[in-house]
């Protein structure tokens, strides 16, 4: 896999993205889930991407592998971001981030082999990567760290 470009993931509803379409935009990924302490973070996304969105595009992916908090179907989770937080960015399909089954995706972002960059290994919901603009993973902030944190904006600007 030469580049984050060639990876291949469906949306909630099940379209193909086409991550390519976002080359010149950084990227935020984030693994979501709807019964997390940390949920309320989705109204700082939606903020984050309403503020930098001719310059961002976010990225979310429902995850159900940490505390078994992502429990609904892709038509729940839909419902729950929009009712809840008004999310407009993109949401993908239910991926795994880790383990055997982990997808693609996950798999560029945590391994040094696959993002010339570095390992890291996904240790909670709402966990986040911020590839640049080219492509290339600048890094990742722990679920503690708040989506309009300097750490994360100080990127974009």
């Amino acid at each position: 896999m030469a580049s984050i470009y060639d990876i291949k993931i469906n949306s909630l509803q099940n379209k193909e993205i086409n991550l390519a379409d976002y080359k010149g935009k950084f990227l935020l990924f984030v693994n979501v889930a709807s019964k997390c302490g940390f949920t309320s973070q989705y109204k700082e996304l939606e903020e984050l991407y309403k503020e930098y969105k001719n310059d961002l595009m976010i990225i979310g992916s429902p995850c159900n592998q940490f505390g078994s908090q992502e429990p609904g179907t892709a038509e729940d989770i839909s419902a729950f971001c929009k009712v809840n937080f008004g999310v407009s960015f993109l949401m993908t399909e239910k991926i795994e981030v880790k383990g055997s089954k982990q997808h693609p995706l996950y798999a560029w972002l945590t391994s040094k082999t696959l993002n010339n960059t570095k390992s890291t290994s996904v240790k909670w919901n709402f966990q986040k990567y911020l590839v640049s603009r080219e492509g290339e993973l600048i890094d990742y902030f722990f679920s503690i760290t708040k989506p309009k944190s300097s750490k994360i904006t100080k990127h974009l600007k």
